[in-house]
């Protein structure tokens, strides 16, 4: 098979209704979940910018919000990846499994 009938199968493999409904199920759960970081991250740098009186308020101890804040981030991280391994492990290994067994088979 040549190159060009190789590009044929990745635009008919990606123009599949199997494929859209897949890149769905990814964008579903990755652009919402992006999105909301980036805001819950951006609120943190700003807060920490612009806002020092609130965030230096002590907590307990010698620790402020702005410390709680940051290891929020950091746990908020270790979530959202713990969340996308289970989402994906349910919604899209299956069927990217099967879409690449699809177009592997279509190249041979």
């Amino acid at each position: 098979m040549t190159t060009t009938d190789n590009s044929e199968v990745w635009v008919k493999a990606q123009a599949s209704e199997d494929f859209q409904k897949h890149r769905r199920k990814y964008r579903s759960f990755a652009f919402p979940m992006a999105i909301g970081f980036l805001v819950w991250y951006f609120s943190f740098i700003l807060l920490t910018t612009f806002a020092r009186d609130f965030v230096s308020t002590p907590v307990f101890g010698l620790v402020n919000l702005a410390f709680i804040l940051a290891l929020a981030q950091f746990i908020t991280t270790f979530l959202i990846a713990w969340l996308y391994d289970r989402y994906s492990s349910k919604n899209l290994d299956g069927p990217g499994e099967e879409l690449k067994r699809s177009v592997e088979s279509e190249l041979k």
